[in-house]
């Protein structure tokens, strides 16, 4: 390890610092513990993600989320997860953190770089992974004063895996190694595919073959009118274009088939076991568990619960995993990060009234259109399942390494 004394210098400033008052802080879970730091919302997706996965391999496996963000950590569930804000970057703060959750691995994604706790978890001698390295988010502008700390900080790393070349190009140039270096592509959540009733899906197709058929998910009851409105705008140019309407609460079914009924459309509703006729406008699906079914029935899926301000959007990742277009609202803070990704490909388009929804849907009526925006949502979605996958295999062995001494 090369010494440095800007790190030496920096380690000692912070121990003149007064420790924070951590409160009560939950107890470290038995079994394997993966520390896992996110910068940004969307690493904390990811992370989230790799958790269950890992979770269901290593039964009893836990992740600590981490951030210095509170909006990186609020949402971010399941089951393996245990979120806490990481304290200020203090060689006491650090010792306490680590000495607290005793952690078997740390994965550090984008930057933020914490000297001391990258450096007092490198003196406990757990294994570091920075992931997702990016050039903007690896210095700060109070670090001008110690010239060779980010290089010190990196050294501490076992590997680096670095978003793009231009990333690689930056860590060579402060002095990382190459051998400490992968170019591995952004680290992001990925696309999970959902299962469906075959027979459902083969019968739905030959009932609708040759109509149009689109996808309003995740629908809140305020959200209503304007899917309506959109379907209403669509269908004098598509005369048997078929909505299916997916309530963001199934139990909600009842007041979503008072609403149709009121406004005089021909529906039915799918907990009734009815399969749609030729007449039919509206396919209300008011049961659990079904996404996957209509994901794949449907080429151009609207994302709701983002149209109307508080509202947190739902995941892209669904609808790209299944070969549908996305349309979706304002309100996405939740998966911000997602639907950038998706729109920047061309796989995403954001509405925000029954005009714009139903101009989008029309846009995509002719299948070629359809077929490409999913296209691109898919080839989105799938280029992060070989970091993911690469990550997992890295932890895994790790792991496996670190059980057997």
């Amino acid at each position: 390890m090369r010494r440095s004394l800007s790190l030496a210098a920096y380690l000692a400033m912070t121990r003149r610092a007064p420790q924070d008052a951590l409160g009560p802080v939950q107890a470290r879970p038995e079994g394997e513990l993966i520390w896992a730091h996110a910068v940004e919302p969307g690493h904390a997706d990811a992370l989230c993600q790799m958790a269950e996965r890992l979770a269901a391999q290593r039964p009893g496996l836990h992740m600590l989320l981490t951030s210095r963000h509170a909006d990186v950590l609020e949402m971010r569930k399941g089951t393996s997860i245990i979120r806490a804000k990481l304290p200020e970057d203090t060689v006491q703060n650090a010792e306490a953190f680590l000495d607290h959750w005793s952690p078997d691995i740390c994965l550090w994604t984008g930057g933020d770089l914490q000297p001391a706790f990258i450096t007092c978890a490198e003196q406990q001698n757990v294994p570091m992974y920075l992931v997702d390295a990016e050039e903007r988010l690896m210095d700060k502008p109070s670090w001008r004063w110690f010239p060779d700390l980010p290089r010190a900080i990196l050294d501490r790393f076992a590997l680096i895996l670095a978003r793009n070349a231009n990333t690689a190009r930056f860590l060579r140039r402060i002095g990382v190694r190459d051998t400490e270096i992968s170019v591995t592509g952004p680290f992001q959540e990925g696309a999970l595919t959902l299962p469906y009733n075959e027979s459902d899906r083969d019968e739905l197709s030959r009932l609708l073959r040759g109509r149009l058929v689109w996808l309003a998910a995740m629908i809140q009851p305020q959200e209503t009118d304007v899917v309506l409105q959109a379907h209403r705008i669509t269908s004098r140019l598509a005369h048997r274009s078929l909505l299916v309407l997916v309530p963001d609460d199934p139990a909600t079914g009842q007041t979503f088939k008072q609403k149709l009924d009121q406004d005089g459309w021909r529906s039915v509703v799918w907990s009734t076991g009815t399969m749609p006729e030729e007449t039919t406008q509206v396919i209300l699906a008011d049961t659990y568990g079904e996404m996957g079914l209509w994901y794949r029935v449907a080429p151009i899926t609207f994302m709701g619960s983002s149209l109307e301000a508080g509202q947190w959007g739902r995941d892209p990742n669904e609808p790209a995993a299944h070969g549908s277009a996305i349309l979706y609202g304002p309100n996405v803070r939740r998966y911000l990060s997602g639907y950038s990704r998706f729109a920047e490909a061309g796989a995403a388009r954001i509405v925000r009234d029954a005009d714009t929804l139903a101009a989008a849907v029309q846009r995509l009526i002719p299948p070629d259109q359809s077929a490409a925006m999913a296209h691109a949502a898919w080839d989105v979605a799938s280029q992060s399942a070989g970091v993911t996958d690469k990550i997992l295999d890295l932890v895994q062995d790790t792991l496996d390494v670190m059980g057997a001494k």
